[in-house]
C-alpha cells in the first residue's frame, strides 16, 4: 500500500533532525511515535530546538548547543524562568496566543514523560522535579476564542471568496505588472495556483492533504478526491472528500496542461508540481511551496494575515452556513465535534456583517 507522502517526508526530516538534541529528546521521540504523527512530532522537535536555545542564550545551561543540554538543566529550573521564556514567546510578534500555548504544550509533554514515564537503570524516574507541572494552560479549546481570533483572518463569504479566486487567476498580474520575473513565474503558474487555491476553498482540505493528492485520487466526474485524513483512526487509508463545481473547473483548466508546464518523470503521479530552482524535472509541490504561495497572493489581496489554513476555516465558515454541524464535521474530517464549534461562533459574525451591510 503506498504511504502518505507527508507522513513519509516527515519521518525522514525528523530522523535527520534528531542528532540535534540530547538522548533523551530522541527517546521521548520514539515513545510518541506510537500514537502521534510524524508531522506532528516535527513541530515538537521544532519547539524543543528554540527552547534549549533561549536555555542557553540566557545562561541557565553551560552546555555550548542544543545537543548537550542535560536533564539536569531542567530540574533546575523555576517556575520565574518558565515566566520569563513565556514571556520571550510574548515579544516575539510572529507568535500567536495559540501558538505560544501550542510551544508550551510540547514542552510539558516532554517533561511529562522525563518525570513521569521514562526510567534509568534503576527503575527511577529520569527527572526528579518537573517544574512544567506548575503551570496552569489556557483552555485552547475554547471555541469562542478561537473564532474571535479568527476575525477579520479569513474570507468571510462567498463573494469574498469568489473574489480572491479570481485576484489569483486574473487580477494579481496588476500588481506585479512591472516586474519581469514575477510575471514570468505568475504566467507559467497562474492555473496551477488557482487550483490548489479553489480546490481548499471548495472542500476544506488541508495543506497536507492536497500535497498528498495524487493523480488518480481525483475524480472529476463525482467532485470526489481520496485522501489521507489527518487524525483517522486508520492514516494510511484514504477516505472520500467531495468539492465544489467551482473546484471541478479549476482543476478542468489545470489537469490538461500539467504535464506541458511540469516536465516530469513518467512515474511521478502527484496531482500538483512544481520545478524546483536548478532541477530539470518537476516534482511533488511542497506543503511550504504551497504556504509561501498563498502567503504571496493574500498580502497583494490585502488580507496578509490569510494563510493556506485560514482558507480552511474560511470554507468551513461558508460550507456550515448552508448545512448542519454533523455535516460539517464530517467534510472537514474532525474527530472531535469541539473543533467544528468554532463555526458556529465564527457564522455568528459572519451573519451579522452581512445584515449590517444590507
Amino acid at each position: 500500500m503506498k504511504m502518505n507522502v507527508i507522513k513519509v517526508q516527515d519521518l525522514k526530516l525528523l530522523e535527520r533532525r534528531l542528532p540535534l538534541f540530547p538522548w533523551f529528546v530522541g527517546q521521548f521521540i520514539q515513545h510518541k511515535l506510537v500514537d502521534h504523527s510524524p508531522s506532528t512530532l516535527l513541530e515538537y522537535s521544532r519547539d524543543f530546538e528554540s527552547f534549549f536555545r533561549w536555555l542557553i542564550q540566557e545562561g541557565l545551561t553551560s552546555s555550548p548547543s542544543p545537543e548537550l543540554v542535560d536533564i539536569q538543566d531542567l530540574e533546575k529550573l523555576t517556575v520565574e524562568n518558565i515566566d520569563t521564556f513565556k514571556l520571550h514567546l510574548q515579544l516575539r510578534t510572529q507568535n500567536s496566543i495559540t501558538t505560544r500555548e501550542r510551544k508550551l504544550a510540547s514542552l510539558k509533554s516532554l517533561f511529562h514523560y522525563l518525570s513521569q514515564i521514562a526510567e534509568d537503570d534503576d527503575h527511577y524516574p529520569l527527572m526528579k522535579r518537573n517544574v512544567m507541572a506548575k503551570l496552569k494552560s489556557r483552555r485552547m479549546a475554547d471555541s469562542q476564542l478561537i473564532a474571535s481570533r479568527l476575525q477579520g483572518k479569513i474570507l468571510d463569504d462567498d463573494e469574498e471568496i469568489a473574489a480572491f479566486c479570481s485576484f489569483v487567476e486574473r487580477d494579481y498580474v496588476a500588481r506585479i505588472s512591472d516586474n519581469p520575473q514575477a510575471l514570468h513565474y505568475y504566467h507559467m503558474n497562474r492555473i496551477r495556483d488557482t487550483a490548489i487555491i479553489t480546490l481548499i476553498l471548495s472542500s476544506g482540505m488541508r495543506v497536507s492533504e492536497v500535497v498528498n493528492l495524487d493523480l488518480h485520487d481525483i475524480d472529476i466526474t463525482k467532485k470526489m478526491a481520496h485522501i489521507y485524513r489527518k487524525g483517522s483512526t486508520d492514516p494510511d487509508s484514504k477516505q472520500s472528500v467531495f468539492f465544489t463545481e467551482n473546484g471541478r473547473k479549476a482543476l478542468l483548466d489545470y489537469l490538461p496542461i500539467r504535464s506541458n508546464l511540469y516536465p516530469h518523470h513518467r512515474t511521478e503521479k502527484a496531482l500538483f508540481l512544481a520545478v524546483s530552482r536548478g532541477s530539470g524535472q518537476a516534482g511533488r509541490m511542497s506543503k511550504r511551496a504551497i504556504q509561501q504561495m498563498v502567503n504571496k497572493y493574500a498580502s497583494a489581496f490585502g488580507k496578509p494575515m490569510l494563510t493556506v489554513h485560514k482558507l480552511r476555516h474560511s470554507f468551513a465558515t461558508s460550507y456550515y452556513l448552508k448545512n448542519d454541524i454533523y455535516k460539517t464535521q464530517r467534510q472537514l474530517g474532525h474527530a472531535s465535534m469541539d473543533t467544528t464549534e468554532i463555526y458556529a461562533q465564527l457564522t455568528d459574525k459572519t451573519m451579522e456583517t452581512a445584515i449590517n451591510r444590507l
